[in-house]
């Protein structure tokens, strides 16, 4: 975004003069953007909002006004990054002003041990906001998913017609081809199962707390309270870092999850996995979805032994690198080969793919297949999906 030249008072080295609207937009970009010294005539221009909350409100509304709301996001992002403005974040009315996101709310939760008692009740409004946000794009998905491969693992020998499995029905009826009408007589149905009154599966949520997973973090709790509000699962959801938290308690409402979590600090995945373990009750019904980057402050060797422990006695395990819409995370890739050899296939998805990636762990498809599919690349060949 480039606008250059001066005002029509202090034109600058490129020798156009800006007026109206255009004065204000270029002072908004220089105030962010222009804030080490350049030009060629030994001449800077120095941008900044410095430590005035009025002059951030003004810029606040400046950027509103002028660009469009995907730009001010990221005008936003680079404020608190560039300019150190997460002290502005403790003042209510600031917050108040800023346009929310999911960046705003990863920062947010890195300061949350710091927020006053005035900031704490728009805080949450802030991120309840973006909570609902990712529950209206995403619910539906998760549910309409879940739904399905609850059903297509129930089989059921006398299905209602909206019920039956054509695909394995055809199969089962092969010999029973007739080719002078070139159909096959389908003397035995297989059909989808109807279970939605028990439990199917136990879902196991792990969520690294350490500060490079901040994003995933958001996603993860939003996705956690959706899977708990379906009856055919019994979702478990702990956050760790040195130590487990377990969150399960607070599904009810995913903006007090979020704020159950507190980002940074060190990272123990051995002891969060140790935990998990201890829910584990039914192995053969348990999928555990380690969401980490795999950075191990804890017994690396004491991990990837206890994960192949999970592996041998049923359980479906996941290592889930990032739940994020920004691209390749950055990983331990030796950790993450050595979980994958003892059948721990380990990669990272959008929050977008991730009911897809439910709906085949409870069905018990092969996920380095369903990752093939889905056009995601795990780390390495799994001895076991």
């Amino acid at each position: 975004m480039v606008l250059g030249g001066g005002s029509a008072a202090e034109p600058d080295e490129t020798g156009v003069r800006l007026g109206g609207d255009d004065v204000r937009i270029d002072a908004a970009l220089s105030a962010l953007y222009d804030i080490t010294p350049s030009g060629r005539h030994g001449r800077a221009r120095q941008g900044g909002l410095g430590a005035s909350a009025p002059g951030v409100a003004r810029w606040l509304g400046d950027i509103r006004t002028f660009f469009p709301s995907s730009v001010v996001q990221v005008m936003q992002r680079d404020a608190i990054e560039r300019l150190h403005l997460q002290q502005m974040l403790l003042e209510p009315e600031m917050l108040a002003s800023i346009q929310p996101d999911i960046h705003l709310v990863a920062t947010l939760l890195e300061l949350n041990s710091m927020l006053p008692d005035a900031t704490k009740a728009t805080a949450r409004a802030v991120v309840r906001i973006v909570a609902d946000q990712i529950h209206a794009r995403l619910a539906d998905s998760v549910r309409q998913a879940v739904t399905g491969a609850v059903n297509r693992s129930a089989r059921s020998r006398r299905p209602r017609l909206n019920d039956v499995d054509w695909n394995r029905t055809i199969g089962a009826n092969l010999r029973h081809y007739m080719p002078e009408h070139k159909t096959v007589i389908p003397e035995k149905l297989i059909g989808y199962g109807r279970r939605q009154n028990s439990i199917a599966r136990d879902i196991i949520l792990a969520i690294d707390q350490s500060g490079s997973m901040a994003e995933s973090v958001v996603y993860a709790s939003v996705l956690g309270s959706v899977l708990a509000s379906l009856r055919t699962l019994r979702t478990s959801v702990i956050a760790f870092d040195t130590a487990v938290v377990d969150l399960t308690e607070q599904l009810d409402d995913p903006v007090d999850v979020l704020f159950g979590v507190q980002l940074g600090g060190g990272t123990d995945i051995n002891a969060a996995v140790a935990y998990c373990e201890s829910l584990v009750t039914r192995p053969n019904d348990t999928v555990l979805i380690l969401l980490s980057d795999l950075f191990e402050g804890g017994v690396r060797d004491g991990l990837v032994n206890r994960m192949a422990h999970l592996v041998r006695s049923g359980v479906t395990c996941i290592a889930l690198l990032a739940l994020s819409d920004e691209g390749a995370p950055s990983f331990d890739r030796d950790h993450a080969g050595a979980l994958a050899a003892v059948g721990v296939p380990s990669f990272a998805c959008t929050p977008d793919q991730f009911p897809d990636l439910i709906a085949a762990a409870i069905d018990r498809v092969d996920i380095e297949q369903w990752a093939g599919a889905a056009g995601v690349t795990t780390t390495a060949p799994a001895v076991n999906g």
